[in-house]
């Protein structure tokens, strides 16, 4: 009996949720065989975001793991703590709980960040590279001696909005996250506001905090893993200054550039962004 409850078993249904505190359970994405590669979604969305990368890796015989955070997507949504140490934790629950070893860890935007945190807290254990995408990294907001990206009071304007109008935050969000205003078409637009739609009001303005006040630059030291760094030259949320920041930062670390793309690379140059990934994941 035990062994037909084992979620492992290629070809059986795998756990699409796995609990990490009593009553909280994140939403998983578990397919395929292979190397391990965890996908972490940004703010506000859900691993939903991946869809269009799924397939690929799949194909390409790695096992792909995303791990929606809480707060998010289909995953519960508690009141409460919202800061990174919350989410790294959380994930290293998930990768403990499916006994993951050398995976490739992606995350993209506040994701990245995130993945960030968990390398450096937990000595990149269930990890063996990693990926950042768009990073939210090693700052999101300008400091006296950081004089990149966004400055904490339009951060805290997001923050005002998210409880007047949330709608309205996401598609002010929405018209700055491509290159362009028509990068995305209608329907792809459509599509990723839903997602951000499913977010709780909550986890939403909690994870702005976090973005607005964690300053990543002592974690970046503490990286030892191989690590792509994939940004756009026009991405207007966590602007490409980032990534040379980062680049700095993390010894073993390499960037590639996404001349077309905004901070939607995965959807704006999906086919480069699911090779790169599927490259440095296989070497």
């Amino acid at each position: 009996m035990e062994k037909l409850l084992d979620k492992t078993i290629p070809g059986k249904a795998r756990a699409e949720y796995i609990e990490v505190e009593p009553n909280i359970r994140l939403h998983i994405t578990d397919a395929g065989e292979g190397r391990p590669i965890v996908l972490i979604p940004g703010w506000p969305l859900s691993d939903e975001m991946y869809e269009y990368q799924y397939n690929d890796l799949i194909n390409k015989n790695f096992r792909v793991i995303g791990i929606t955070l809480r707060g998010f997507g289909k995953s519960d949504k508690p009141y409460g703590e919202y800061n990174y140490d919350v989410h790294a934790l959380d994930i290293k629950k998930v990768l403990d709980k499916l006994d993951i070893k050398g995976a490739v860890l992606c995350g993209f935007s506040m994701g990245g960040a995130i993945a960030i945190r968990y390398v450096s807290a937990y000595n990149g254990t269930h990890v063996s590279k990693l990926a950042l995408v768009g990073a939210a990294a090693p700052i999101w907001t300008q400091r006296k001696d950081f004089p990149y990206n966004l400055p904490k009071s339009a951060v805290d304007d997001l923050i005002e909005l998210n409880y007047q109008d949330r709608p309205k935050l996401l598609s002010d969000f929405a018209k700055i996250f491509s290159a362009t205003e028509t990068s995305l078409n209608e329907g792809i637009g459509n599509w990723l506001n839903g997602i951000c739609l499913s977010a709780s009001s909550h986890a939403t303005a909690q994870c702005l905090i976090a973005l607005r006040d964690t300053d990543l630059r002592s974690d970046l030291g503490k990286i030892k893993i191989p690590t792509a760094i994939m940004h756009g030259k026009k991405d207007k949320i966590c602007s490409f200054d980032l990534a040379e920041q980062m680049k700095a930062g993390i010894s073993d670390s390499h960037i590639v550039a996404f001349e077309n793309s905004g901070h939607s690379l995965f959807l704006e140059e999906t086919h480069k962004f699911n090779a790169e990934l599927i490259k440095f994941a296989g070497k």
